[in-house]
């Protein structure tokens, strides 16, 4: 286990090797679910999901008992391109309202049990806001649609802000690690970067946001295809596109990511944003996704594909499109169930009922 703190650098201009985690530890934790006084394979996609979690924590038995979730916030030069229902200066106002716990994902992770860590590390303004930790690499990107949205200097910086902020929760001893993001315009540049890794169609990813009209929608799609055609992305490597119509939140995300698989710890997903930046994350190192847990499924229209890509399989299938890790926090409550279920339900044995055999393919 890595116990050091890591530089972007080393992971990213060497071949960083990754530990896998314990698959000795999975199977057990999947014999046991087996020998729980329930149908084989009853709790559905809980039981491989906490066998993954003991796996990647060393353990027979799961741990949820603290964590913290890290929202990233940054503003986006492509607002500029009227792609965007709200102005910049809600990212402001939406990062000092969650840092005071007074928005959804506050109400759902003090419900949870959930710390929180709300990151600048791209708002554009000179306010200092309250409880929020200043890892500004710039006052937001660039227009990505005239130019870059950032040099590789700043890409690295916030790499490294989202690999640091999954350190500390390491040196924290904390369980797991979830991660959010809060910036306008920053379904833009998540749908771009998706298409661009995806080599699909702007048309293909990229949805309403916030709910934009016909009209905007279409602006939107347009900007992201002409960019991407323009810029030659389909052919570009992850650093590339990350520079190029990537956001600093979806960087510090990828970052994260990427902490997650070489510090050890689970990290929960949100939705459709951080699903790019995770895989953004596997593109820039390989085997990260071992380490991630998928939330939900986001209404978004890139999700499947990137759920399909990460060989990921999230429980949640709500429709859901709010953002601020709104979606990992639905998850830790039903995690704890599933976890309940595992730990105090009776073996065959003790509840006087025949075991049942396996006689088809574990889930």
């Amino acid at each position: 286990m890595q116990t050091e703190k890591i530089r972007i650098d080393e992971v990213l201009e060497k071949e960083y090797k990754l530990t896998s985690w314990d698959h000795d530890i999975f199977h057990k934790v999947m014999e046991h679910w087996d020998g729980i006084a329930k149908p084989l394979d009853g709790m559905g996609q809980f039981e491989p999901m906490l066998a993954k979690i003991g796996a990647i924590q060393k353990t027979l038995e799961p741990r949820f008992d603290v964590g913290r979730l890290l929202v990233f916030c940054a503003d986006n030069g492509v607002v500029a391109e009227g792609i965007s229902q709200s102005p910049q200066e809600v990212t402001a106002t939406c990062a000092k309202n969650i840092a005071a716990g007074q928005t959804a994902v506050g109400r759902m992770a003090s419900l949870a049990g959930c710390q929180i860590r709300v990151y600048d590390v791209g708002i554009n303004t000179r306010e200092t806001l309250c409880n929020v930790i200043d890892e500004k690499v710039a006052h937001g990107t660039r227009d990505f649609y005239k130019e870059s949205a950032m040099d590789e200097t700043q890409m690295r910086q916030a790499l490294q802000c989202g690999l640091d902020a999954v350190y500390a929760c390491k040196c924290d001893n904390l369980d797991y690690v979830c991660i959010g993001e809060m910036g306008i315009g920053n379904t833009t540049t998540s749908s771009a970067v998706a298409a661009a890794l995806l080599q699909k169609k702007a048309e293909e990813v990229t949805g309403r946001g916030a709910g934009l009209d016909d009209v905007k929608l279409q602006k939107k799609i347009r900007v992201i295809q002409e960019t991407i055609e323009r810029c030659d992305l389909y052919q570009a490597s992850a650093t590339e596109v990350l520079a190029k119509v990537g956001g600093f939140d979806i960087a510090a995300m990828a970052g994260a990511c990427m902490g997650a698989a070489i510090y050890e710890i689970p990290l929960i997903l949100d939705g459709l944003i951080s699903m790019v930046a995770a895989l953004a994350a596997e593109r820039l190192l390989p085997g990260s996704k071992d380490f991630l847990i998928a939330s939900h499924a986001s209404r978004e229209p890139a999700t499947i594909a990137l759920i399909k890509e990460l060989a990921l399989a999230p429980v949640i299938y709500a429709d859901m499109a709010l953002g601020e890790g709104t979606g990992a926090m639905m998850l830790l409550p039903m995690l704890a169930m599933a976890k309940a279920v595992y730990d105090e339900t009776n073996s065959f044995s003790d509840a006087g009922v025949e075991t049942y055999h396996r006689y088809g393919e574990k889930i």
